[in-house]
């Protein structure tokens, strides 16, 4: 299998350093890197537009291709796939494994679900895998994760409709709990800005603030509270098509 990893912490992230080592280790699969320089977490889903974009080569092992870009990881993706930069198109994009959740309503800003819909968008299986913690910094065991799901599961990947969104608990493996199907759950912030001045007297704002959400069943933010592995299939299509019934019948 040809894969692509991406991510929105940067190229050398651990995480997506970490993946790469446990997908290339029995050389069974061809591996693409195609990730950010640098940090572009909650970038959402934009591009560059204003200016240039350019690659950067890093070794792999083997036949492998290692890619950096100064742009967004929606960047990447479109670089990769319609650019043409790659030595052959992939069969499956792998966003992750990213630093801390990408759960509930989050999954509108952030770059690593963002970069797994793109590949959707562009008719190629996705999917987004993240660490849920920031205090857990072992990704083996979801990199390992992630080796058994393509190994035993690989039909489970070949959607081209929907990505899955992948939060896994930042535990040890033997304190999982299992797994949940799930839906997206609603989390708020309660955000902050705090007034500030830099050295010379310009005003600046910093954004702060706290998590909340509703503890609603079956949610992505339930199963990681409770330590279960969420598993989450994400559209493409935000059509409302409950509200397209009555704005038919009104107009």
């Amino acid at each position: 299998m040809r894969i692509l990893l991406t991510n929105d912490d940067g190229f050398f992230a651990p995480g997506i350093s970490t993946l790469y080592k446990v997908l290339s280790s029995e050389n069974k699969h061809d591996i693409y890197i195609v990730a950010p320089e640098g940090q572009r977490s909650a970038t959402g889903r934009s591009i560059t537009i204003y200016k240039p974009l350019f690659i950067t080569t890093h070794g792999l092992n083997g036949n492998d291709l290692g890619l950096s870009i100064n742009g967004t990881p929606t960047d990447c993706i479109k670089l990769a796939i319609q650019g043409e930069i790659l030595p052959s198109k992939p069969d499956l994009i792998i966003s992750g494994i990213n630093d801390g959740p990408n759960l509930g309503t989050d999954v509108f800003y952030s770059g690593t679900v963002a970069a797994a819909m793109e590949g959707v968008l562009l008719d190629i299986p996705s999917i987004a895998v993240s660490l849920a913690s920031y205090d857990y910094r072992d990704y083996l065991p979801s990199a390992y994760f992630i080796k058994k799901l393509l190994d035993e599961n690989s039909t489970l990947l070949s959607s081209k409709d929907s990505l899955l969104n992948i939060n896994i608990p930042g535990t040890d493996e033997n304190d999982w709990k299992g797994i949940r199907i799930t839906k997206l759950g609603k989390s708020i912030y309660d955000n902050t800005f705090e007034n500030r001045k830099a050295p010379f007297g310009r005003e600046y704002y910093w954004i702060t603030g706290t998590l909340i959400f509703e503890d609603e069943n079956d949610s992505d933010l339930q199963a990681i509270q409770e330590g279960y592995v969420s598993i989450t299939p994400l559209h493409s299509d935000l059509t409302d098509y409950e509200k397209i019934k009555t704005l038919t019948n009104i107009f």
